[in-house]
């Protein structure tokens, strides 16, 4: 079982992961310079249908969620809280931060934007709290399928991107940048806020190391 400050520690570092990699992605929204996968989906939906993007994106990943049941995927207390505080902390951030036009302030919104996606990321995960839902599908396809994780994370993907970019959705080189960096700087930030090792794992963390997480929400 988790001391209390340990637990703590987790709790807050989930929290704040989360709430961090909802701003991150608004700056690269206002960036306008190109989106990660997932969210080059949720800005088209977003188009498509007039709610915010913040909306789309926690209507999208209670649907992947829901994906789980027949692939036998356990949710953790990170799974739901990916849910419901991504969505919430983008459009809190986009309401706070006016449109950029300029290059001179959306190149540096994209660069803080990616490196605080990495920060956040390594946050979430190393609190050990269950993966986000889309990992979780990822994981759960590669369980029953037997492919592996990078083919079928490949395949979402571009299926994804495709769907979103066809909805209107914000592909370019921030994009790019995005796919290039992501894992590298991830891997920083899990080692950075890794946990000290605990006897026994909480029953409200999913199996498995932060390590091999795909490094999504």
């Amino acid at each position: 079982m988790s001391t209390p400050s340990r637990l703590g520690r987790r709790l807050f570092q989930l929290y704040t992961g989360l709430a961090l990699y909802g701003a991150s992605s608004a700056l690269l929204v206002r960036a306008g310079l190109g989106l990660e996968p997932w969210n080059v989906l949720h800005q088209g939906l977003a188009e498509l249908t007039g709610l915010s993007m913040g909306l789309v994106l926690t209507i999208v990943g209670a649907a992947v969620l829901l994906l789980w049941i027949p692939l036998r995927q356990r949710p953790g207390l990170g799974t739901v809280s990916n849910v419901l505080v991504i969505g919430f902390a983008m459009d809190s951030t986009l309401a706070a931060l006016p449109e950029a036009r300029s290059l001179a302030v959306r190149v540096p919104l994209l660069l803080a934007g990616v490196v605080l996606n990495g920060m956040a990321t390594g946050l979430y995960i190393s609190a050990a709290f269950g993966p986000g839902p889309r990992d979780g599908l990822m994981t759960g396809l590669h369980r029953r399928t037997g492919h592996s994780i990078r083919q079928i994370r490949t395949a979402v993907e571009v299926a994804v991107v495709a769907t979103g970019f066809a909805l209107g959705g914000s592909v370019g080189v921030g994009t790019v940048l995005y796919a290039l960096s992501i894992g590298p700087l991830a891997q920083f930030f899990l080692r950075m806020f890794a946990a000290p090792s605990a006897p026994e794992r909480s029953t409200v963390v999913a199996t498995g190391q932060p390590e091999r997480a795909i490094l999504r929400p």
